[in-house]
């Protein structure tokens, strides 16, 4: 199923096609919308869409609302910045989804060379006198439109100056042509169905646009490496079939991160891997990786209960645990693999990699070389970036309205592993299990066709209820076949009989009273209790965790891309533009601060910009109170206390302001701990830490987020 262009657009216009508001603002950049254009000119690939069937939305964003009149809309859940970069373009406006605000980054004003079909934005040197070069939005305005591009004007002009050859002619009208036919590109579309909920589908949407990103830069990476060393596509997919014979199935793109990871401690440069200078150092990891680390590390994560990839959440928690491993020669000491393991499950029920993973690799990496470097244990460190985020303590609301998709349902498993737990047959839980009727399989314990007679029929709200991972047990294929639609009461009374450990090693409830239908929510309530009691035990069990401080170095900061706890801002109060002192500037400093606060804490560097370029503090030492760095924390702290709704004490608890000089340039480093109190600034806005953006929440968001927050 795929639609054109021309069509996706004519349905954003006609109100057929919707953005969900749980999505980002439109923040992709002019590289890549050049790119994208570069493609859809070159007819090449561009990924697919990803939408969303549903009755039942979120939000939406823009002035859009939902009615139940409406019946089913559908959504736009990946390929969104795409789509939004060519409404930009092609029709010259902001798509109803969005404001002004929303656009954080101006795209607008491609052109394109129609000789070359070379894409560039407005430079007057280069265009002014050059009728060859056409806005893109110019060439897509209605025929009546006296600004749409014709090619007899271009040639026209060309001839004030030279001749132009019929061939030449030609060539311009047909390249016109060619990039006309962008509106009849076809995006090849993935749909969600319609039975999937909120929570299924904002989990598939990060999941996704984070790994749909991420691969394409892979794959790049590795095109350029096959550049300079022709056997290593076959090299790592001969170890990919090997690793997938023993039911651990990777794609190529976790070995570019690996490589990546080991040899620039990076998760977020793949270009750093694109040029021969790696070519030794490449070859070297690879035979070490291929012949000692990755099936050490396959064998040491099987031993603890993860039997294949099918169970793991994130493959890319592997990555750390690998490259640890390389660093130390595969020589760990049970205690060491104890602390990796921990790590590694928590890695997986707190979503550590589903979003942002580029940026959180680098931070991990960095973490665990820091680590190394004195003589700590790199997992400790790693699990304190996690609880930072969000408890490590499982409630028992969390199982709440959670698939089978969940990790928890995962770590579910794990745990009975750990336990020896059997199927309701009498077959210990093992992925690896011989034979396919043998083969495990999760099973409703209250039969979801009885649970549908009793109310909990699909498009019900209690839907969620009947397909909760707390309804499940771990069974054989031969078994949940025998047992069919059998009512919960007799048949667990039959497992309990001949199979007396099967439940309690599961954690299912032992009161008979809880085993009837009438009783079903009931059930529910007292399995979250025992799975929450029995995964945090299990996980607390492990082994010590041990915390220490760790701080990543001024140079590894500045060197790391922007993200939900980095931000960079090149001066406090002068603004480089205007060549004055601005207080629009210094508002976008408390803007970060307090959304830092806000969310999970972070760092703003000031004195360095956007690329990462040390301009340092002289701007703001030229005004007539910031003579030097201690004048220059004084006035930041002024300003802290005078525009935001914040006292000295709290100050001084959660926000650390320090130095550092590089190459003779001063770099301000302002620490934001994670708020234990929301922060509003003066004129009582709220804002948010989101990626690498910070976002003001409107007032109907604010009181919700605050309670579940704070």
């Amino acid at each position: 199923m795929s639609d054109t262009i021309r069509q996706v657009l004519d349905k954003i216009d006609e109100g057929q096609l919707f953005i969900p508001a749980f999505q980002r603002e439109f923040v992709w950049r002019r590289d890549n919308v050049k790119a994208l254009f570069r493609s859809l000119i070159n007819e090449y690939p561009t990924g697919t869409l990803l939408t969303w069937e549903t009755s039942n939305p979120p939000e939406l964003k823009g002035k859009s609302k939902y009615s139940k009149e409406k019946g089913a809309i559908k959504l736009l859940l990946d390929g969104q910045q795409r789509i939004t970069s060519i409404y930009l373009i092609l029709n010259g406006k902001i798509p109803p989804y969005y404001n002004s605000e929303d656009i954080k980054n101006d795209v607008s004003n491609l052109y394109v060379n129609l000789e070359n079909l070379e894409l560039e934005y407005y430079k007057s040197k280069k265009m002014e006198n050059n009728p060859l070069w056409a806005n893109l939005t110019n060439i897509f305005r209605e025929e009546s439109d006296d600004k749409i591009i014709r090619v007899r004007n271009i040639v026209k002009k060309i001839k004030e100056k030279e001749e132009v050859s019929e061939k030449r002619y030609d060539l311009i009208e047909d390249n016109l042509n060619q990039i006309k036919k962008i509106k009849d590109f076809k995006f090849p579309e993935q749909t969600i169905p319609i039975k999937a909920n909120i929570k299924d589908a904002i989990d598939i949407f990060y999941m996704v646009n984070a790994m749909g990103v991420n691969l394409t830069e892979a794959e790049l990476a590795l095109a350029q490496i096959s550049g300079y060393w022709p056997e290593a596509r076959k090299l790592f997919k001969n170890k990919l079939i090997e690793l997938k014979d023993v039911n651990f199935d990777f794609k190529l793109d976790f070995i570019i991160y690996l490589l990546l990871g080991i040899i620039h401690t990076k998760g977020d440069e793949m270009k750093k891997l694109h040029t021969p200078d790696n070519f030794i150092q490449l070859k070297e990891v690879w035979k070490k990786l291929d012949e000692e680390v990755l099936d050490y590390v396959i064998n040491l994560i099987k031993t603890n209960y993860v039997e294949s990839t099918k169970e793991i959440n994130s493959v890319y928690a592997l990555v750390p645990i690998i490259t640890y491993c390389y660093h130390k020669n595969n020589k760990l000491s049970e205690r060491e693999i104890k602390k990796l393991i921990k790590w590694f499950y928590y890695s997986q029920i707190r979503h550590r990699y589903i979003s942002q993973l580029p940026q959180k690799l680098t931070k991990d990496l960095n973490i665990l070389k820091i680590s190394l470097e004195n003589n700590q244990n790199p997992f400790d460190n790693l699990l304190q970036i996690i609880k930072e985020e969000r408890s490590l303590i499982i409630s028992e609301y969390e199982f709440e309205g959670k698939t089978t998709s969940s990790p928890l349902f995962s770590l579910m498993k794990f745990y009975f592993k750990s336990k020896g737990a059997l199927s309701f047959d009498g077959v210990k839980i093992s992925e690896l299990n011989h034979g396919k009727k043998y083969s495990l399989e999760n099973d409703h314990i209250f039969p979801f066709s009885l649970l549908s007679e009793a109310g909990y029929k699909l498009k019900t709200p209690k839907y969620g209820l009947a397909q909760e991972i707390t309804n499940r047990a771990i069974v054989t294929q031969k078994e949940n076949r025998k047992k069919s639609n059998k009512d919960a009461l007799s048949y667990l009374t039959s497992v309990s009989e001949n199979h007396p450990t099967a439940l309690k090693l599961q954690l299912i409830p032992e009161e008979k009273l809880l085993w009837k239908i009438e009783n079903y929510e009931d059930f529910l309530k007292e399995r979250r209790k025992l799975l929450a009691k029995g995964l945090n035990d299990f996980l607390n069990n492990i082994t010590e965790t041990e915390e220490n401080e760790i701080k990543l170095s001024i140079i590894d900061l500045i060197n790391s891309e922007e993200n939900d706890n980095l931000e960079f801002k090149s001066t406090l109060s002068w603004n480089l533009k205007g060549k004055l002192k601005d207080k629009e500037i210094e508002k976008e400093v408390l803007k970060t601060i307090s959304g830092f606060n806000n969310k999970d804490g972070g760092t703003l560097l000031i004195g360095v910009d956007d690329e990462h370029n040390i301009s340092g503090l002289d701007s703001d030492y030229n005004l007539a109170n910031l003579k030097d760095k201690d004048k220059f924390e004084l006035h930041l702290k002024n300003i802290l206390r005078s525009r935001l709704k914040i006292d000295n004490e709290y100050i001084a608890r959660k926000i650390k302001i320090s130095f550092e000089k590089i190459n003779e340039n001063d770099i301000c480093i302002v620490e934001v701990k994670q708020g234990t109190k929301p922060i509003f600034t003066i004129d009582e806005k709220f804002f948010l830490r989101d990626g690498n953006n910070t976002l003001e929440l409107k007032p109907s968001e604010v009181h919700k987020y605050i309670n579940e927050r704070f």
